[in-house]
């Protein structure tokens, strides 16, 4: 089973996300904030990190770069959620070591087809 460490401050955006992709057969974790997405992605491993880039005490770019510069959690794939689709905020996204990128609301199967590409095999 694959296992999301959504990191999302909005509880209602972690809450539909979270069902829509538990449905899917996903094990979900959940952080809050940015310091907390630090902590959980080298407590539990997720195989992919949805990150929220709007975040507040630390923010989505800066979360993945501390994520990135860890050597026990550098290879965990990211993909940066954001409320914009600006072509400057999925530049920022890929600088800070996402390795894609999304909007918000999120299309499913456009998600979907983006994790199975972080994580190299097909969903079953």
């Amino acid at each position: 089973m694959t296992l999301l460490l959504i990191v999302e401050d909005n509880p209602i955006n972690r809450d539909v996300l979270g069902r829509r992709l538990e449905r899917r057969g996903f094990a979900i974790r959940f952080a809050e904030d940015g310091p907390e997405g630090v902590a959980m992605a080298k407590a539990v491993r997720p195989d992919v990190i949805l990150m929220d880039i709007g975040l507040g005490e630390m923010d989505g770019y800066e979360a993945t770069r501390r994520i990135k510069a860890d050597r026990e959690t550098a290879d965990i794939p990211i993909i940066a959620l954001t409320a914009s689709a600006f072509e400057s905020d999925r530049t920022k996204a890929l600088a800070a070591g996402c390795d894609d990128f999304d909007t918000k609301p999120v299309d499913l199967p456009r998600l979907l087809g983006k994790i199975e590409a972080v994580i190299g095999h097909a969903l079953s």
